[in-house]
């Protein structure tokens, strides 16, 4: 039986080991991280992540043959396979402070790696990693005496949060780099084997190395680069009293441009997107490329421009004052169906907002514990409430933050009669019915369309 080992119980790790565990019967799997209070989450019926589906699949697999464990020395000792997927964050001190990744988390756990094996090992990089870092592991890993052999694969993970389970159950495609020698092609193989158990042959693509460590942050950079742009055309939408939505449509509808990642918002958040744009800025000014850097940091601008620019339209809006005003915040985490906060545009809104001497409340169904820790510095100013009705209640404006399906079955005429007049509702999502709101009472403001208000 294969032994595969995933360092690192984290969004990536947990979920995509517990799918590995239950598609492979004859795979045992173990996931371990330093964190005891994350791992005694695995162990329960509480886990540490919110995504839908992921009850079921670890409930299926766990105790089976897929284990959560604290003992990071026994699973590299036992393994077969190793899964790097430990945190990545953007360096907030040093050379590279503010776009390189910090990869000390990921040097310890190769040198850790080392001193514990004493047989041959396949690693695989699961975290999201700069282009030739796969180069770095494997100078650390033949520095050794031990007599192991190590290859190392990159094997980045594409899923989407909120969708996470079904982009494992049935993922656009699987990467798989390596090198072209016949070591390397025996170790891409046996991670092809794991993968074939479910994934039909023809989305299992292997590169080289480089390519496809560069492929995960070209792919996420892709991503919110239109997310970017429809957002820079919902500000001129505004502007002009075009419809974001329709225009959105309108070029959607060409073949070569296509649908997805068209919808105007109040910004993208999660934990890979900035990020991974800032690594691969700093890559490029690292290679002399400042034209081709300064090009992806645009994306970035772009996307902090909308967040501040959602926070200057309604002090307009509320006769440029909303000191005092009660203004709730619908949605906390940076997209719906997930639990994560990390980069939520609903943080810099939040700040911003207290800047100007709000009251701020902050509703969301999975969130609030995360919105608690992001705005620890200013806890005191803020309410965080469960229930939407109470965060609304005697509120000037609601401020919806998150696409969540709840917000759309709220009773909003219930809500009005509980808010100060004249009642506004800023809608970041274009996500609920703006002419009914509208003809609730509401003053309507949202991404990209011409205003409905009565005053």
């Amino acid at each position: 039986m294969t032994k595969i080992l995933c360092i690192g119980a984290g969004y990536v790790g947990g979920p995509t080991m517990a799918m590995i565990a239950k598609k492979n019967t004859n795979v045992q799997v173990t996931v371990v991280d330093i964190n005891q209070q994350r791992i005694d989450a695995w162990n329960s019926d509480n886990l540490p992540i919110y995504e839908p589906g992921l009850d079921e699949v670890v409930n299926e697999a766990r105790g089976r043959n897929l284990f959560f464990s604290t003992d990071v020395e026994k699973g590299i000792a036992e393994a077969d396979i190793i899964f790097v997927s430990v945190n990545t964050p953007t360096k907030t001190f040093g050379h590279g402070a503010g776009c390189a990744a910090d990869l000390q988390y990921w040097e310890k756990c190769a040198r850790q790696i080392l001193e514990v094996a004493t047989s041959d090992k396949i690693v695989v990089e699961k975290s999201t990693l700069p282009v030739r870092t796969a180069a770095a592991m494997e100078r650390i890993l033949n520095s050794g005496r031990n007599g192991a052999h190590f290859d190392v694969l990159s094997n980045p993970e594409f899923l989407a949060e909120g969708t996470a389970i079904a982009d494992l159950d049935n993922p656009d495609r699987i990467l798989i780099g390596g090198h072209s020698t016949p070591e390397g092609k025996k170790a891409v193989q046996a991670l092809v084997d794991v993968y074939a158990a479910w994934v039909p042959q023809e989305k299992i693509i292997t590169t080289n190395l480089w390519s496809s460590e560069l492929s995960k942050l070209t792919a996420n950079a892709f991503l919110a680069q239109r997310v970017s742009s429809i957002n820079s055309i919902s500000a001129l939408c505004e502007a002009t009293e075009a419809d974001v939505g329709e225009v959105a449509y309108a070029i959607g509808t060409d073949s070569r441009i296509g649908p997805k990642f068209l919808k105007a918002s109040v910004g993208f958040g999660g934990s890979c997107f900035k990020k991974d744009i800032l690594n691969l800025v700093y890559l490029c000014e690292s290679y002399g490329l400042h034209e081709v850097a300064e090009y992806w940091r645009q994306v970035v601008k772009m996307n902090e421009y909308q967040e501040r620019r959602f926070v200057d339209r309604m002090l307009k809006e509320m006769f440029n004052t909303i000191a005092g005003k009660r203004i709730a915040l619908f949605g906390f985490a940076f997209k719906a169906d997930t639990g994560d906060t990390r980069e939520s545009p609903a943080i810099l809104i939040t700040r911003e907002l207290l800047e100007e001497n709000a009251e701020v409340v902050i509703t969301d169904p999975q969130a609030l514990k995360h919105a608690e820790q992001d705005l620890a510095d200013v806890i005191d100013r803020v309410v965080f409430e469960p229930d939407p009705y109470k965060a609304a209640e005697g509120a000037h404006a609601v401020a919806l933050l998150t696409e969540w399906k709840e917000y759309k079955e709220l009773d909003y005429q219930k809500i009005f009669d509980r808010m100060a007049q004249p009642a506004f509702l800023f809608d970041g999502r274009n996500h609920l019915d703006h002419q009914e709101l509208f003809g609730i009472g509401y003053n309507v403001y949202s991404i990209g369309k011409a205003p409905l208000k009565h005053i």
